[in-house]
């Protein structure tokens, strides 16, 4: 049967079980003259037929076909004035709420039509329509609203409903309230997978990555079952340790899994695992893993990319980049020219990186931001140029930040620029520096005075951090050693193996000693007192303390991996490990990524590759 839309349509009106269908078959967009039409017919059916069953799925369906087809104020119109005779209910608010709250523009109407629904809706929202309100929430970081929903769907007695308690707990996730979620977590009567996924991945997405791992074996005793969304944070959470075995494990039980041909599958999960193994050091398992994926999107050649910058492998960044725009046809976005940039500033390739940087704003119209004019004002500056650097940030459209300002002031500080133009750099850094507590900058700054030998700027500038509350980020090593990871801070003692550790360290800086290394004070400029005092503080840098608990530790021929959270190592520690081993001590080889770059000890020799470790 045809049916037709014009004005010679037959003067029957024709019923709901007809116009649904009809709904149905016309494609989206459908124009507005199309679905004013269906409306009018609607509202002659219903008055021959006010008792039909289906003009409430009627109704619904036409606020959803115009929300769809963007004609979202004549939906919130078919909302508020139904124009057919249907009884109150929630179902067409609740549906156009899950549209919106589930596109990727539309969240901000979701928390609108939520009011209007309060307002104006005979029905009060039910335990459907406070999942898709609190998922638009959560996307938007809009902690205040929140917040006064879940205080209503408390009056209205939710707050014991599965699904609601889980859209709670994903919502106070994703705006850094955690100990909230947890609350509520630790209350629910009864957990789905969905709950414990989505608390695991609160921990892993804020960097709490052995509450995380701790949580999920909670869950495993619960004798839940992973599934792909249980592995992706999983897999964060390793990375974010830089626990390989760890990681390792936790491949293999995917693979082991009753889900494993869809996990393998899996984009996002095959993605993670790249992430992974790019983190850890193991860019053969990184590649082995990408080369092996059915398919691959933009995020699994940026993810490629970044990981064989962080190794230096910098031909391999410029070949995989166009193997994604030549084999794989894709289009590279934002991220992809943060990869290709930071494989530059790795390389010290500064003509190469400006190339990158007109071909992809141009050629693939990416809008340039501040964290690409960032890459390249650290490449420059990272080249010595830092007068270009300069003039770079006064010429960029865009503000620049205290990540822009302080890679100027550590360029500065690394090729002893001078005082006055480091001070300018360190008063913007401080001022930029808003919302945090402008440390990374004073640090930088005492660094500067103390190679320049301006011990009174460097008591000034501790005292100044002393007065507002400032203090240095603090140093953290780690390890992972039989799935465990061991973490050391500077003068850490609280290791079961303290003992033992500073034992082996006593032995090792007695024969560097014997080579004429002693630590510079000036890599200590902010620790009070006289030089010996400051030798004393560089003796148990983290690093140091983790390499010989790694001595104590690692076989012979085998790979030590030394994770550190700080941007750049001590000059002290690079001259003080490059002693380490006396030739015949250990035979393997040692790496450690920090944010400045992977120093790779093998057999005695230390190798300083100038790159960086993009995050840890």
């Amino acid at each position: 049967m045809a049916f037709s839309l014009s004005p010679s349509s037959p003067p029957h009106p024709l019923q709901p079980s007809t116009l649904l269908p009809l709904l149905s078959v016309l494609s989206n967009p459908i124009p507005i003259s199309h679905l004013n039409q269906i409306h009018a017919i609607a509202i002659r059916s219903a008055t021959a037929a006010s008792d039909d069953p289906q003009l409430a799925s009627l109704h619904s369906h036409l606020v959803l076909s115009a929300a769809s087809s963007s004609h979202l104020s004549y939906a919130i119109n078919l909302l508020l004035h139904p124009s057919l005779p249907v009884s109150p209910t929630t179902f067409p608010w609740n549906a156009l709420l899950r549209l919106l709250a589930w596109s990727s523009f539309l969240k901000p109407i979701a928390l609108s039509l939520f009011r209007l629904m309060l307002l104006h809706s005979p029905s009060p929202p039910d335990q459907h329509s406070f999942p898709f309100v609190l998922k638009a929430c959560a996307h938007l970081f809009a902690l205040r609203e929140g917040s006064q929903i879940h205080s209503y769907l408390l009056k209205l007695g939710f707050s014991s409903d599965t699904f609601v308690s889980n859209s709670l707990i994903h919502f106070y996730c994703s705006c850094g309230r955690l100990h909230v979620a947890r609350q509520l977590f630790d209350r629910m009567p009864d957990r789905t997978k969905v709950s414990w996924n989505v608390m695991i991945d609160g921990y892993a997405m804020t960097g709490d990555y052995h509450t995380a791992l701790s949580l999920f074996r909670e869950m495993q005793l619960e004798l839940f079952v992973p599934d792909v969304y249980t592995f992706q944070s999983l897999l964060c959470a390793c990375g974010g340790l830089g626990a390989l075995s760890l990681g390792m494990w936790v491949h293999a039980l995917m693979l082991k899994s009753s889900e494993a041909k869809a996990t393998s599958a899996d984009i996002l999960v095959n993605n993670s695992l790249v992430d992974l193994y790019s983190r850890c050091g193991s860019m053969t398992m990184a590649r082995k893993v990408f080369d092996e994926m059915p398919a691959r999107d933009a995020t699994s050649w940026n993810t490629m990319i970044l990981g064989l910058a962080m190794h230096g492998r910098i031909g391999e960044c410029f070949a995989a980049f166009e193997r994604m725009i030549g084999e794989d046809d894709l289009r590279p976005n934002s991220i992809t020219l943060v990869a290709v940039l930071s494989a530059c500033k790795h390389g010290g390739l500064v003509s190469e990186g400006f190339r990158y940087f007109h071909i992809l704003t141009e050629e693939f119209g990416i809008e340039p931001r501040i964290e690409h004019y960032g890459c390249l004002v650290d490449m420059l500056a990272r080249a010595g140029m830092v007068d270009d650097a300069l003039k770079l940030v006064q010429s960029m459209p865009c503000r620049p930040d205290a990540v822009i300002w302080r890679s100027l002031l550590d360029a500065c500080c690394r090729r002893n620029a001078g005082i006055r133009i480091s001070e300018s750099m360190a008063e913007r850094a401080v001022e930029a520096e808003q919302e945090d507590d402008g440390s990374g900058a004073y640090v930088l700054l005492s660094r500067v005075y103390a190679s320049a030998n301006r011990w009174n700027e460097v008591g000034l500038v501790r005292k100044i951090m002393e007065e507002e509350g400032m203090r240095k980020a603090t140093g953290c090593s780690s390890m992972e050693m039989e799935g465990v990871v061991h973490e050391f801070v500077a003068g850490d003692t609280s290791h079961p193996e303290a003992v033992e550790i500073y034992r082996k360290l006593g032995e090792v800086e007695s024969r560097i000693a014997m080579v004429g290394y002693e630590p510079d004070p000036i890599e200590a400029p902010m620790v009070a007192g006289k030089d010996e005092v400051k030798r004393e503080a560089l003796r148990f840098h983290s690093e140091r303390l983790a390499m010989a608990f790694g001595l104590l530790r690692t076989e012979p021929g085998k790979t030590m991996r030394i994770l550190k959270n700080l941007r750049r190592l001590p000059q002290s520690s690079e001259t003080g490990l490059s002693s380490l081993w006396g030739g015949d001590r250990f035979e393997g080889s040692v790496e450690i990524p920090s944010l400045q770059g992977w120093f790779l000890l093998l057999h005695g020799l230390l190798v300083i590759e100038n790159f960086s470790f993009i995050s840890i």
